[in-house]
This record gives structure tokens, sequence and C-alpha cells, in this order.
């Protein structure tokens, strides 16, 4: 889910046998004339959709000065449903401004089906913290740092994206983008249409550029937020505190959550197995944070689809797709923003160099080679391992009491945080982590004799929707 949350205690140790560093305003824009003069050319890049992914991606093109860069976006002040945490990493690597970040998170609560309270955060050293943001404000901050550098920004909504039939092998096919723009007294929006030379799709989940590459299809989550204005007495509690619930009453197969914002709170699950019973699991979750949100104030209802695993293609021909489009939201914790940035900038960074100042195109194996190699690389092992580990402690409430327990061990919070906050492994002690094995399994075999059975339900229809 896009619901970045710290990784789930412990099993930061679990991901370092597999990997050693795997956590490690609008402008018209004026087609200008090919020179028939290649040192003349100017190769134009189109960035499809205004969030993290793409700002960043557009953010190093507009750079080159051999690279004409349009940023389509649909909804400059759009919110997307987003928990909106953030690795303390990121901050520093892509420089995001104390403005930006609402609140610093240095406390998490987690609550088990029967009610058993955990609060980690002991580890965290004083300068340590999760940070939270609004995605509206975050990606305006990221986007328009992008404009500065040269990027053009049309706000717009892409509508069909011609592929030539030789897009692969010729370098001189042109992709046709067509586009609604918005227009202030314009309801419709103003049709629009260019030609650009190479285009990374950055446009979420229902990706239009994934559909034209036919970049295949995934499995998909349901994430249902609402944010919930709170008296100034009931927001102190969530100060620095963020708080997660289990149980197959919020989710049979996530989990809920309370995130602090700038001036209320975001509440909020997913779930992939059941997504019909999404607003059941909502209100289970408002019931379960009790008194601590009584008398709220719903002030937005958000809900939107998460990828579950990769696509199928990443890249295909001169097109590539970055962020949810391709798939880059992690298991158990959900984390997807951090992972979006570092997607585009990768991308970017890397088609960049492979253009040569500007002398010429990428080819798809090119890209493949270098793009889509280094980041399965460096975070492909962490996506299988936290796929393995939610099937694990997010089936059932037996599985979701154990791993509530867990998070007791103030060693397995100080790897947890290690992993999260700085996106590698650090500090691991084998005796530490034969312990962590033995104390896992006890706690397995406590919470399935305790726990309440789950809760039976039947979608078979709904559960083979992909997109």
């Amino acid at each position: 889910m896009k619901f970045t949350l710290v990784a789930v205690a412990g099993f930061a140790t679990v991901a370092n046998a597999f990997s050693n560093s795997a956590f490690m305003g609008k402008t018209t824009i004026t087609q200008a004339a090919k020179s028939t003069s290649q040192l003349d050319m100017k190769y134009k890049v189109a960035v499809v959709g205004g969030g993290p992914s793409g700002a960043c991606a557009a953010e190093i093109f507009a750079q080159e000065k051999a690279i004409d860069t349009v940023l389509f976006e649909r909804k400059l002040d759009n919110a997307k449903p987003c928990g909106g945490a953030i690795p303390l990493c990121m901050v520093g690597e892509f420089n995001i401004p104390e403005t930006v970040v609402d609140r610093k998170v240095r406390r998490m609560n987690l609550i088990s089906p029967t009610g058993v309270e955990v609060d980690i955060g002991s580890t965290l050293q004083p300068d340590e913290y999760i940070g939270m943001c609004r995605r509206e404000i975050m990606d305006k901050f990221l986007r328009d740092r992008a404009i500065e550098y040269g990027a053009e920004c049309i706000q717009a909504l892409v509508t069909n994206i011609d592929v030539p039939a030789d897009h692969k092998t010729n370098e001189n096919a042109k992709y046709k983008i067509s586009y609604s723009e918005f227009k202030e007294g314009s309801a419709a929006g103003v049709p629009g249409s260019m030609e650009v030379d190479l285009i990374v799709g950055a446009d979420g989940a229902n990706s239009r550029v994934a559909k034209a590459m036919d970049a295949g299809q995934y499995n998909f989550a349901i994430a249902f937020q609402e944010r919930i204005k709170i008296s100034d007495e009931k927001m102190a509690f969530y100060e620095e505190m963020a708080e997660m619930y289990v149980g197959d009453d919020v989710s049979p197969d996530f989990y809920g959550w309370v995130f602090p914002k700038y001036d209320h709170v975001g509440v909020g699950t997913g779930t992939v197995v059941n997504r019909p019973a999404i607003k059941q699991y909502q209100k289970a979750i408002r019931d379960r944070a009790g008194d601590k949100i009584a008398g709220g104030k719903i002030i937005k209802v958000e809900a939107h689809p998460i990828p579950e695993h990769y696509r199928p293609r990443r890249v295909q021909g001169r097109m590539a797709l970055v962020g949810d489009a391709a798939g880059y939201v992690t298991k158990c914790s959900g984390e997807g923003i951090y992972f979006a940035a570092k997607s585009g900038r990768m991308a970017a960074e890397e088609i960049v160099k492979l253009m040569e100042g500007g002398t010429r195109l990428p080819t798809q194996e090119e890209m493949e080679k270098t793009y889509i190699a280094q980041y399965d690389k460096a975070y492909g092992p962490t996506y299988a391992v936290l796929d393995i580990l939610q099937k694990v402690f997010y089936s059932n409430n037996g599985a979701r009491e154990a791993f509530v327990e867990l998070c007791n061990s103030k060693y397995v919070q100080q790897v947890t945080f290690d992993s999260y906050l700085y996106k590698r492994v650090q500090g691991n002690n084998p005796l530490d982590d034969i312990k962590l094995l033995g104390e896992t399994i006890g706690c397995l075999i406590k919470g399935y004799a305790n726990a309440k059975p789950d809760a039976v339900f039947s979608n078979p229809v709904e559960s083979q929707k992909r997109l």
C-alpha cells in the first residue's frame, strides 16, 4: 500500500540475509523544428504524471540543455490518498525542506487484534524521525523544483498515446501524445497533441502509459483514507505518535492506521483480497481508534488503487515506467513514496547518461541493462522479503498477535528503524538473530493458540480483477 510505515519489526534481519545493501505556473509548449544537423538537435522527453516519481525524473531531464522536458500533470492541487510517511534518508537525499514535513513521528503505537498495545521508538536518537507529509504539499514542492530547472509543465489529462509499430527499432519514430489541457472557463478542457522522442510513465496504478506500451497487468489493493479534524487536546496525543492497528476487522491482509498531519489525522486501511468490503474495514478502524478521534470531523475522503507487484514489462522501446506505474510499492509496510522518487531519479539519470549529451536516443536493451537492472539489484530483495513477511504475519489473527508481541524487542525495534530510516541494514548481531528466531516461533505458537478465528469472506469475481 502506498501508506508508508516503518517496516515491520525484526524483518530487517531477514532481509539482510538476502542482500547486503537492499535497504541501502503553466507554460505553453512550442514545437521546435528539428535541425538536420545532429549537433543542433534537441530531443523531447515527456514525463506523464507529476507526483514524486515524475517530478524527480523531470528534474533530472530538465537540467540537460540538449533535452526539452515536458511534464504532464492532470491536477496540480491533487491530494493523493496516501499515509504520507517518508524515511529520514529521503529528507536529505532529495533535499526536502522542513516546511514540507508536517510532523516528525518518533513513536509508533502497535495494537493487536485483542487490544494488546506495544509502543516502539525508544531506540531512536533525538534527531531521528519518520516524516509525515501531505502529498499535495510535497508533490508541489518537487514539481516546482523541476519547473525551476526548466521543465515545462502542462496541466492536462493525457487521453491517448500513439505508439509507432517500429518504435523499438527506428530511432526516428515519434510517440504522439494527445491530451486535454485545463483552461479556466472550459469544463471539458482544450484538446492538444505533441510528438516526443521518449516517454517516462509516472502516472500511477491506472497508468495510461503502461496500457499504451502493453506493460501487462498487476494485482492491486484498494487504499481508503479519511482525513479527520480532531480537537487540539486530542491532536496533542499524536504530536509525535502514529498508530498501526492489525486484525481481520480492519483488514484481512494489511493494517489500519492513524497518521498525524498538519492539523488533522489520516485514518485509513487497505486490502487486496477483499476489496468490496473496504468501507466496512474503514468503519472498523474508526471504531478501534475510538475516543482518540471521537468527535472529529471528516474533512476529506480518499480512495485509490495501489499496485501489489512489478509490471511484467517496465520498458518497451523508448517508454519506461517508474513509481506506482511500474509497481514499486512494498508489501508489509506499504511504502511507496521513497521508491517512487528514487525510481524516477534513477531512470532519468541512466537515460541521460545513455543519451550522451543529447547526441543519441537510448534503446530498450540499454535501459533494461542500466535502469531496470540497477533498480532490481538494489531493491528487488527488499520487495521479495517483505512479500513473504506479509504473507506470514498478516494472514490471520494468530500471526498478527505474534507480530505485535515481537515488537516488544528492543533489538527488533533497532534494526527495523535502521532499515526504514536509512534504507540499509546495520549492526546486526548473529546471537540476537538466533534469539529472535526462537522468539518468533514462540510468539507464533502462542498467537495461534489464543487468537480468534478470522472472519470468512468470498469474492471470486472481484478477486480476479487486474489493472
